[in-house]
């Protein structure tokens, strides 16, 4: 339970972050932006009609998303008879989307039943083109009995037409507090000449201008190209004066370990995992401005073969003992609320090691965020058109790129 490891983000060294949109994935906070998901009265019906279970299922995940021995899976095919082929080879939103998209146009299995994608624009491509299957929610009853209500009202899939979460994290603040004596409270730290060469930014375009955005005062969700402007000018100011060291993919995590930066945006789940696998007391904040949240989701590709074996799965892995157990190993936000008591019988019934760290999965505001970290939590900037994802990134690449 204890053993050293990165999370589900480490993948992403292998090719840096794909965009990304967000979703508040737990209770407390309703959805923003304009409702895009949308299907036809009869659709369910339609898809779900002569449906039939054929025992087995194909699974595509990103890597390090799920104990390496299965033990969901296996309890799945113990309980139901199904077996499940579980394939980490989903390494970035993009690159798998253009992977796909070929047969799914053309009405061909995938090779995948299930799969899990993030909310980002290649999710409103997914949605856009019709290769999502719409989702029967009368197969879903432990979704419905256990998820964070607020999950109907997400900006991306209102009512979750097609998909359900997975998992969630938060982008905020990372820092040594051995190097910075401070207290770290707001993205203008991210500006302090103090600093100067010691701070690490994400290359990601919208986790990078998503945070200019906050850091002059704009709302992302409300954002449009002057606003953006505005941001990257502020961004600009803080490349120009020579405080940022890089801008980095999954790689920050080492920069910070290492002290090439003493403070750093940061996903939420790997610093978590990196002061449970390493030692280390880097600490994580979510700035008074804010910070933004993102969602993994399981999604049925429209060509599946097996898509009600796979939505057996999808609900399996919302009955309580389960999603406890998955949330225990990948340390992100967890959709499932009642997951924490749960986690604290499991904490009260073990010992030594495995005791404080069950403990501290429960207790930590990085995996069971409260009212509080909600209220500081924003969306990125939702693109209704492919020219305005276009104009969005002739703004920011400079930044990175410059």
């Amino acid at each position: 339970m204890t053993q050293s490891r990165l999370g589900r983000r480490d993948a992403l060294r292998l090719g840096g972050l794909s965009a990304m949109g967000a979703f508040l994935a737990a209770c407390g906070v309703e959805g923003k932006g304009k409702p895009q998901a949308s299907v036809a009265p009869d659709a369910v019906a339609k898809f779900w009609a002569g449906k039939t279970q054929k025992g087995q299922l194909n699974f595509a995940n990103w890597p390090l998303y799920m104990d390496p021995k299965l033990p969901e899976l296996k309890k799945f095919t113990a309980k139901t008879g199904i077996k499940v082929k579980y394939d980490e080879v989903i390494q970035e939103m993009g690159p798998w989307f253009a992977k796909v998209q070929p047969q799914l146009s053309a009405g061909q299995s995938i090779g995948y039943d299930l799969m899990v994608i993030t909310n980002s624009v290649q999710f409103g491509q997914f949605r856009d083109s019709g290769f999502l299957a719409p989702l029967d929610h009368s197969k879903l009853p432990n979704y419905a009995a256990n998820a964070a209500k607020s999950y109907a009202a997400s900006a991306y899939d209102p009512g979750n037409v097609f998909s359900i979460p997975y998992a969630s994290g938060i982008t905020g603040i990372a820092y040594d507090p051995s190097k910075i004596k401070d207290p770290v409270t707001s993205l203008a730290d991210l500006w302090n000449p103090k600093y100067k060469g010691k701070v690490g930014m994400f290359r990601d375009l919208q986790e990078l201008g998503n945070f200019g955005l906050l850091a002059a005062g704009l709302d992302p969700a409300k954002s449009d190209e002057n606003a953006w402007k505005t941001a990257a000018a502020k961004l600009k100011e803080q490349k120009d004066a020579g405080i940022v060291r890089n801008y980095y993919d999954q790689g920050y995590v080492d920069a910070l370990g290492k002290g090439e930066v003493w403070i750093t945006q940061a996903w939420s789940g790997d610093i978590f995992q990196k002061n449970v696998s390493d030692g280390t007391n880097f600490k994580f904040v979510i700035p008074q401005e804010g910070g933004t949240i993102w969602t993994d989701n399981m999604a049925i590709p429209i060509t599946a073969e097996n898509p009600l074996d796979a939505i057996t799965l999808m609900d399996f892995l919302y009955d309580l003992e389960n999603a406890t157990t998955l949330a225990e190993y990948i340390n992100y936000v967890c959709p499932v609320p009642g997951a924490q008591a749960q986690m604290k019988k499991h904490a009260a019934a073990a010992s030594g090691e495995d005791k404080d760290f069950l403990l501290s999965v429960a207790d930590s505001p990085l995996v069971f965020p409260g009212d509080a970290e909600y209220k500081r939590l924003h969306y990125y900037v939702n693109f209704n058109t492919a020219e305005e994802k276009n104009d969005f990134e002739r703004v920011f690449q400079p930044i990175v790129l410059g």
